[in-house]
């Protein structure tokens, strides 16, 4: 489908056509026509199904066609990265229809504090904002919601695994009853559905079955223990020039750094990014990597969704992520925009069963490939669960039998 064929305003169209997009994905096809419409909805879908536009289109269309008081559309979403791509988007999309929107975000200084203020006070069209910073704006008391249509929640499950599930609530208290609901979610777990239950109103249900890494992407894993997983990588790419821009994941902050020292020293720049940097520092890190004058970036799972950076080479999972899905979501950082990837996951013992998970979730087995002989003896591919061990206890009621003699 054509998103001529939506009926959007020529602004909209316009701006659409200048970004290049022509066609709708399943998601923006069926989400868009229920926007339009008014309906609450709840939508499960992945990262990279083009969910910011299958919600943004149609409130922007809006926007263009009805004159503006006070902020029109706000938008939660769990980190400070995603808030400023969906406001960049917007911008891109509303360009010729004179909306206008902000990200609101902690970590910056005092003239971003003194813009979001003015922006959450005034005639912002669309606010986009993570939850802490928005409620540290709220209790100043100068916030103006009273003329808020619409509530959009993306990547929610994300912001209950990050404890914001009353933040949530809180801010819905400050909103007009009289509004349009919209949830975006990669899972649909229980919680989420009683997120539903408390802010939305007889929602529509949209589930878009999540999608199979690109079959342009190579994947393939090596068993390893740890101590071989930094020198693997080295060994990998330290003499591959042609390998421009590679994502080492880890599953842990903690990590992060260790990891930047183990792959450190060997003629290439590598550099960490996770939520203990501050915005402006993480900011300069993505903005290096971009610009290929950061040639390995060490990461946790802040920018496997929601980040969009053109042109990665190569994924590395130096450990198996904890969720099947967050693998999905990694590998789609290569291999985006009908280019090729390489997707490789370095496997220990025991994340042999997680991995095996993900195969199931991605309906592939994955090629194990051999470990090179100069590491040593890798450990062999068994992903059964480890075998119990029950001691017996002692039971003191329990007497011995003994036999007699007469």
């Amino acid at each position: 489908m054509y998103f001529d064929e939506f009926d959007l305003n020529d602004d909209i169209l316009d701006a659409l056509y200048d970004m290049g997009f022509e066609k709708a994905t399943p998601i923006q096809e069926q989400a868009i026509p229920i926007i339009l419409d008014g309906k609450d909805l709840i939508a499960c879908a992945q990262t990279g199904t083009g969910k910011t536009a299958a919600f943004s289109l149609p409130i922007l269309n809006k926007l263009a066609l009805a004159p503006k008081n006070g902020v029109n559309t706000l938008i939660i979403v769990p980190t400070r990265e995603l808030a400023i791509q969906i406001d960049q988007q917007i911008q891109g999309f509303a360009y010729y229809a004179g909306v206008n929107s902000l990200a609101v975000y902690g970590g910056g200084d005092g003239v971003d504090f003194s813009r979001q203020r003015a922006a959450l006070s005034d005639n912002t069209d669309v606010i986009i904002a993570t939850p802490g910073k928005l409620i540290s704006h709220l209790n100043m008391g100068y916030v103006k919601f009273d003329q808020v249509q619409h509530f959009i929640l993306d990547e929610a499950d994300r912001m209950l695994d990050m404890g914001f599930f009353e933040d949530i609530q809180k801010i819905a208290s400050f909103l007009p009853e009289k509004r349009q609901n919209l949830m975006f979610s990669a899972t649909m777990p229980p919680k989420i559905r009683q997120l539903a239950k408390n802010v939305l109103r007889n929602p529509e249900e949209i589930s878009i079955a999540i999608s199979k890494p690109s079959e342009n992407v190579l994947q393939a894993a090596y068993l390893v223990h740890d101590d071989q997983k930094a020198r693997l990588i080295n060994s990998l790419i330290v003499d591959k020039p042609v390998y421009e821009s590679i994502i080492v994941f880890s599953s842990t902050k903690r990590k992060v750094n260790h990891i930047m020292r183990a792959l450190s020293g060997h003629g290439y720049n590598v550099e960490g990014i996770s939520s203990d940097l501050e915005q402006k520092e993480r900011e300069d890190v993505l903005l290096r990597f971009r610009s290929k004058k950061t040639r390995v970036l060490v990461a946790t799972d802040v920018i496997s969704r929601g980040i969009d950076i053109k042109d990665i080479n190569i994924v590395i999972n130096f450990d198996v992520p904890n969720d099947a899905e967050d693998y999905v979501h990694r590998v789609g950082r290569t291999a985006r925009a009908d280019s090729t990837g390489v997707a490789l996951t370095l496997i220990t013992e025991d994340e042999m069963l997680k991995f095996s998970k993900i195969e199931q979730l991605i309906e592939r087995e994955i090629h194990k490939i051999p470990l090179p002989e100069e590491f040593g003896e890798a450990p062999v591919w068994n992903p059964k669960p480890p075998k119990k061990h029950y001691k017996k206890k002692f039971n003191p009621k329990k007497k011995k039998h003994s036999s007699s003699k007469k």
